[in-house]
């Protein structure tokens, strides 16, 4: 029987750690071989690959139409991202089985993920996989089935300008009990950045003014928010990655916080491109007011994967638009020289008119870059021929000038 000549019949993925799911990027080649092992010589049929990547969202909520009615809504719905097939092995032209012998036998494959794919996610109302399956048709049995996972993580690098912005708000909430008004609190809050990767600590300036008669206990957590989106409903699941509570601030006081660092742990990027499924940050600083609601103010983040350069700033990306290339600099000699004659600099009217500045029309956008300033070079001609013989000598006529007098 061919149950008991099949020994092994399995996907391995080239990148993959050992019982590990391997990850890519979108745009790469996946290359992988099917491994299949016999006992003995075996007749088989065609081998054939799939691959797939989908993101699916299913929920149900409960509905009332009257006082004794009530039914279940269902909401589903699916994306498509990938999908590959290839044939391995074929059967022969007349029909025939393939005869394998005893031993191992490796069947290679290879293909190309798109450019634009979703970080593979998994989540209570969806999710996004991706995978490969190959099926092995024998005669007079089963097809025989092997499955393997892989992961997709969509690169995003915080090293944008919309990411290296700032974020900024304020945020203020009257405290009232049974109509009383007990005063007013008040928070600021700033980060230095929307985006970061998972490790990366968010120093928080924050200012928490206790107007009330009460203490008041300031906290920061990040939320992480996930949307699923079905028919034009919207189903969202809120947690806590991580939080930070700060002392109580007395009636009447002030708190500063003057960096307070708030870890980010390993959490999935953000899934901002997906029309089903989307997952968004952001950072919260709430006052808890005994006696009433808390006091929230939100800041977006975004989770990327790629982390910020060593020398990344706000201004890294306008840097970048006008980098300087150094390779002169291995030219310079050791001994200095003397300067060129003027005759080799300027050697006619025409030369001497082209040192002149150029003009705006001839420079175009150029005018508005960091750069305009070595036009001004050129508004001056350059120096007299080099001597080291003093062309103006002192007069020996001269009376020297006494310094006393």
């Amino acid at each position: 029987m061919i149950f008991d000549r099949l020994k092994r019949f399995s996907i391995v993925l080239e990148g993959a750690e050992r019982d590990g799911p391997a990850a890519f990027s979108p745009g790469q080649a996946v290359s992988g071989r099917v491994v299949l092992e016999l006992a003995a010589a075996a007749r088989l049929g065609a081998l054939r690959l799939r691959a797939m990547g989908t993101a699916r969202v299913h929920w149900t909520e409960s509905r009332s139409a009257g006082s004794s009615t009530a039914y279940t809504q269902s909401y589903s719905d699916q994306v498509e991202f990938l999908s590959h097939r290839d044939t391995l092995m074929a059967p022969p032209d007349n029909g025939e089985a393939t005869v394998l012998q005893a031993g191992r036998h490796e069947f290679p494959f290879t293909f190309q993920l798109p450019d634009t794919l979703a970080t593979s996610f998994e989540g209570k109302h969806g999710s996004v996989r991706y995978w490969v399956k190959a099926k092995l048709h024998r005669p007079w049995s089963t097809v025989k089935k092997a499955k393997k996972e892989f992961t997709v993580i969509e690169p995003i690098d915080i090293n944008t300008p919309a990411l290296l912005a700032p974020q900024a708000g304020a945020k203020e909430k009257l405290a009232r009990a049974w109509y009383c008004n007990r005063g007013q609190v008040s928070v600021t809050a700033k980060i230095d950045r929307k985006g970061y990767t998972p490790g990366e600590v968010i120093p928080i300036f924050a200012e928490i003014d206790n107007c009330t008669s009460r203490a008041v206990v300031p906290k920061a957590a990040i939320i992480q928010t996930q949307t699923f989106i079905a028919r034009g409903t919207k189903k969202q699941k809120k947690s806590v990655v991580t939080s930070i509570t700060g002392d109580p601030i007395p009636a009447g006081k002030r708190e500063v916080w003057h960096g307070r660092a708030l870890k980010i742990p390993p959490v999935g990027p953000s899934i901002l491109q997906c029309r089903i499924i989307q997952v968004e940050y952001s950072l919260k600083v709430c006052v808890d007011i005994p006696g009433t609601s808390k006091l929230l103010l939100e800041l977006p983040l975004v989770i990327g994967t790629i982390p910020l350069h060593p020398f990344g700033s706000r201004t890294s990306s306008v840097s970048s638009q006008y980098s300087v290339n150094l390779d002169w600099l291995s030219t310079i000699p050791e001994q200095l020289e003397a300067p060129p004659e003027y005759s080799a600099v300027v050697s006619s009217p025409e030369a001497e008119q082209s040192l002149a500045p150029p003009c705006r029309s001839e420079l175009g956008d150029i005018l508005e870059g960091p750069f305009f300033a070595y036009i001004q070079e050129f508004r001056f001609r350059p120096p007299p021929l080099y001597s080291e013989v003093d062309p103006n000598p002192a007069s020996g006529s001269i009376r020297p000038r006494c310094m006393t007098c």
